[in-house]
């Protein structure tokens, strides 16, 4: 469906005419849209998980074994949760399990998730595995990974004698992402990323031709193999645990999409003088009982709210329906309405409800499936960081300790750390070359001026830095080399960031761009920076700004479409999307989950958009069935390619991530 409160024209009810009506209807959409952040609404997908191991245990010991595997998630300086159990496989060291974990993948959080290998006792197989009491069982061994690191994909590079030189493949071929041919028999592999094309040419070894496709990764399928090893557990030979192999796919109701159409009649007039303003919010009901909102659900019965929009949030309920998707098809097959009803105001008749006359219609029932943000990065689209740092005067002298840039020397961050490390963390690992842009602005270097955008390692011409201690690195030495200066300018920074994003384009790389910014003050280039960010709109990145210290930030709410009014610019012009987002840091301690994951949740929501509104769709990959037999890579595509292609065996876009 999309929105739970659309507001495209056309899809059922009547709408405002006029100037006046249509910006008092964006206001109660955008309210509406809050109310339903306020409920938690976020960005998250259901992962199932199938799981296989080879060569358990050391045979000697372990002769037969009847293994289940558990699986746990855990929380930062938290224990460990089971999330679920396997069947229990009968005598087999090389065991594959047939039942499915499900875990509910959230991008803007680290899952590490933790599998144990257990041997159960065959007098128990009679007993149901929920049942079974792990501290009786014989541990076999234990695995961990985050679970983002499963929806990395991996290609193989294969050496072939007969090929052309890698240097001379990538400088005649610029275009060529990789090259997909099948594999060379007895030939030596090695595992390679296929972004990582352009590192091939570094690599010693004479030729190479880039063709398998071992690694299912070009649907929704991601494999990983753990070596399992032990922790506390005592076995007797720690050497030979044997491996477990992960398979992750996102579920199919992930996919599916249901959109309908609602039309209500009879509601009940809440607003004494004036016209009610509905609007509909659509939860689903979890295991806990509690509503969660949703835009679409398969199993669990849908909670559909019809409330009267109020600007100061205070929507009153007009009433509500609870009704599975297959209820809802068949409303609309049956074109029968369903009455709104209301919890009895008795609280001694707390399973009561009142009916009333108000009624919903489904006048619009389509299902369809779409591309998710997971089959993008399944298909290799990376989600690159970079990082902007404030270094203004207000931030206070760095040698002193309430200085926000005060570097501890007992290795307790400050919160410029802080925010780069709990966002970094979480975007490294969509990142495989990990090389992030970083820079500074607002201070002088020595002996020049103010610069409002420097390369934090001091590089002229190269802004990347290793890893996010490649960042922490650059910062302590930046901190060292510059004088802090004023003012606060975003405009430069956001304008070169684009660039790379634009570069990135227009080479057909398959990228997209999160640049953080960390201020302690108000920018005071607004016009400069709202031109920026609208000019930023349109290219594959997203901003977000956390302020820190004791500043009162509220002049930069500017910045968040979700809190003030939409950007224009200096020409007039709006941004062609929400990319952009503000928190202050003071917000973002405490309890529960932080501004700073909710900021990231976000994201994921902004890369589909701007992958939906420019038609880009998930990368196909087709394996090509034969082997180059000429070296005319310089003529690929024209009436004298190798011919694998004369022969009608393929087409040169079938060599290609497209």
């Amino acid at each position: 469906m999309g929105n739970c409160c659309s507001d495209e024209a056309g899809h059922g009810g009547a709408h405002p005419v006029g100037p006046a009506a249509a910006k008092a209807a964006q206001a109660a959409s955008a309210a509406a849209d809050r109310f339903l952040r306020s409920c938690g609404a976020g960005a998250s997908t259901q992962i199932e998980l199938s799981l296989s191991a080879s060569n358990l245990g050391d045979q000697e010991y372990f002769p037969k074994s009847n293994p289940m595997v558990v699986v746990y998630s855990k929380r930062k300086d938290g224990p460990l949760e089971e999330i679920g159990r396997s069947e229990v496989t009968l005598n087999s060291l090389n065991p594959s399990w047939m039942t499915k974990i499900s875990v509910q993948y959230q991008f803007e959080v680290l899952q590490p998730l933790v599998f144990q290998v257990f041997d159960i006792d065959p007098q128990l197989h009679d007993v149901s595995e929920k049942m079974l009491k792990l501290e009786e069982q014989q541990f076999l061994g234990e695995a961990t990974c985050l679970l983002s690191e499963h929806l990395q994909p991996k290609i193989h590079c294969i050496v072939d004698p007969h090929s052309p030189p890698v240097d001379r493949i990538h400088q005649e071929c610029p275009q060529i992402s990789l090259l997909l041919l099948h594999r060379v028999p007895n030939s030596t592999s090695l595992s390679m990323p296929w972004y990582n094309w352009p590192i091939l040419s570094s690599i010693d070894l004479k030729t190479v031709v880039v063709i398998a496709m071992d690694m299912v990764v070009t649907k929704r399928d991601r494999l990983l193999t753990l070596k399992l090893g032990v922790s506390e557990h005592n076995l007797p030979n720690p050497s030979k645990f044997g491996e477990l192999t992960v398979q992750a796919e996102e579920s199919a109701g992930s996919k599916a999409i249901m959109e309908m159409v609602f039309r209500c009649s009879d509601l009940e007039i809440k607003d004494l003088l004036t016209k009610s303003d509905p609007f509909l919010l659509i939860s689903r009901i979890s295991d806990s009982g509690m509503p969660v909102p949703i835009c679409k659900t398969e199993e669990n019965p849908l909670i559909i709210e019809c409330f009267n929009f109020s600007s100061n949030g205070k929507h009153d309920l007009v009433g509500k329906i609870v009704k599975s998707v297959a209820e809802l098809e068949s409303m609309y097959h049956r074109q029968n309405g369903e009455h709104f009803f209301v919890p009895a105001s008795n609280a001694h008749e707390c399973h009561s409800k009142e009916v009333l006359k108000s009624q919903l219609y489904v006048e619009k029932y389509v299902e369809s499936n779409r591309h998710t943000f997971l089959d993008y990065i399944s298909a290799g689209c990376q989600l690159n960081f970079m990082v902007g740092v404030d270094f203004t005067a207000s931030n206070g002298n760095p040698r002193l300790p309430d200085s926000l840039h005060y570097i501890d020397p007992s290795g307790r961050p400050n919160v410029y750390q802080k925010a780069i490390l709990e966002i970094g963390d979480v975007l490294q690992y969509y990142d495989p070359a990990k090389r992030f842009p970083s820079w500074g602005f607002g201070a002088r270097p020595i002996d020049g001026p103010v610069s409002h955008c420097f390369n934090l390692n001091g590089s002229t011409y190269q802004p990347e830095v290793d890893g996010i201690q490649g960042i922490m690195s650059a910062y302590i030495s930046a901190l060292r080399n510059v004088s802090l200066a004023g003012p606060t300018l975003f405009g430069q920074l956001i304008g070169t960031a684009m660039t790379i994003a634009s570069q990135s384009l227009a080479d057909n790389q398959q990228k997209y761009f999160i640049l953080l910014i960390v201020t302690d003050g108000v920018v005071t280039d607004f016009q400069e920076t709202i031109d920026a960010i609208i000019r930023a709109s349109d290219f594959p990145m997203s901003i977000i700004v956390i302020g820190v210290g004791g500043a009162d930030f509220k002049e930069m709410e500017f910045l968040d479409p979700n809190k003030g009014e939409k950007l224009e610019s200096s020409t007039g012009r709006v941004a062609s999307r929400d990319m952009i987002q503000f928190a202050p840091m003071k917000d973002v301690q405490g309890s529960g989950v932080s501004t700073v994951q909710s900021l990231l949740a976000e994201i994921p929501g902004q890369f589909m958009t701007y992958m939906r509104t420019r038609e880009i769709q998930t990368f196909v990959v087709r394996e090509v069935l034969g082997a180059w037999s000429s070296p005319q890579w310089s003529e690929i595509g024209s009436d004298s390619s190798p011919d694998i292609f004369q022969k009608g065996r393929a087409t040169p876009h079938d060599c290609l991530f497209r």
